[in-house]
């Protein structure tokens, strides 16, 4: 049943993601040729006034065909026609739909929540061994890790979390306390046993203040999860670049089912299941986002900087670019592209298979 249902909602997130460019184009009058669901061979399809509504087999996939590969047209409704702005808009509105239903599916989760924890110190630990003046204190804000802006009790574990991985021992923190910030290099701060009230616990020995989780909290706290999920994106990518994580760690259409799958088989109930399933959607929606507007070429952010490559050469070179060049290179940056898809569906099975 999961499994069935991590399909449909990623089925949903490229809907959405195609919806933001249909509408778009359709709201500024350019044409729209098909509007499809899906990938390959048609199941179900409807002739428009002037679109082709189709449903195809492969749920990972879709597309607003708008002749973007006719190169001039005389057409004045053609994508191609239309001035610089109005196609930025339409290639940026479906990463905007993404966002949006993201963040729509995020508040809807956080108006349920109970309780949010911050970033001040309320208690440490008896025998917690770096306290006092040149360690923490009770009171003390926990400001950042290693470079990295700390919102919420959220974020002092990812990050946490991120150094333990790499084996670190010591952290370089930065804490408030009485309004000032303190730099506290070279920090030796990890998961230990103490022992509370006659038991024993493995964890870092602080405990941080609880935020009551009134309205305006909960829309705050929506926005910060939203924007996380950005920094997430960002963070993984610099792992990637450094070495730090392998092309082994991605992932793709059937590892986000598969990882989807996991987290309803992992819920303690299905209203839990649907509820965890629904947050991790909104976290891919956001990657969705993120990831199509980055300046590579064949992906929605490569297509708009070409916009602005053109627009520089016909204002400060006088010369008009050839759309065929940059057929050229989206053409090659999707193979490319989807070379890489083919190696890490492969990846996907086989760590599905092996495990």
């Amino acid at each position: 049943m999961y499994i069935v249902l991590a399909i449909l909602a990623f089925g949903i997130l490229i809907a959405v993601h195609e919806v933001g460019h249909f509408t778009a184009a359709k709201l500024l009058g350019i044409r729209v040729d098909e509007f499809a669901i899906g990938m390959g061979p048609k199941l179900l399809k409807k002739q428009g006034k002037e679109t082709l509504y189709s449903l195809r087999l492969l749920p990972f996939g879709g597309f607003c065909a708008m002749g973007e590969d006719e190169g001039e047209s005389d057409d004045p409704r053609a994508f191609t026609s239309q001035r610089g702005w109005r196609r930025i808009v339409v290639l940026a509105a479906g990463a905007i739909a993404n966002f949006v239903v993201a963040f729509i599916v995020i508040m809807a989760l956080t108006s349920g929540s109970e309780n949010f924890a911050g970033t001040t110190i309320t208690k440490l630990v008896d025998g917690f061994p770096n306290e006092g003046v040149e360690g923490l204190m009770v009171g003390d804000t926990l400001v950042s890790i290693n470079g990295e802006r700390l919102y919420y009790i959220e974020d002092f574990k990812l990050f946490m979390g991120l150094a333990d991985r790499v084996g670190a021992k010591e952290v370089d923190l930065v804490i408030r306390r009485d309004g000032e910030k303190i730099r506290l290099d070279n920090f030796p701060l990890e998961q230990r046993d103490y022992v509370v009230n006659g038991k024993t616990e493995f964890r870092f020995g602080i405990t941080l203040n609880e935020i009551e989780p009134n309205a305006m909290e909960k829309f705050k706290f929506s926005c910060y999860s939203a924007m996380n999920y950005v920094r997430l994106i960002r963070v993984s990518l610099a792992q990637l670049i450094s070495g730090a994580a392998s092309i082994q760690d991605l992932s793709g259409p059937v590892g986000i089912v598969d990882t989807m799958n996991d987290i309803g088989q992992s819920s303690p109930t299905v209203g839990a299941a649907l509820l965890n399933i629904a947050g991790f959607m909104a976290f891919i929606g956001v990657n969705l986002a993120v990831m199509n507007m980055l300046p590579i070429p064949a992906l929605d952010g490569g297509r708009i900087l070409f916009i602005f490559i053109s627009w520089f050469i016909a204002k400060i070179l006088r010369r008009k670019l050839d759309p065929k060049y940059e057929g050229y290179i989206h053409t090659a940056a999707f193979v490319l592209l989807m070379g890489l898809m083919v190696f890490v569906l492969v990846n996907d099975v086989i760590k599905i298979v092996s495990r």
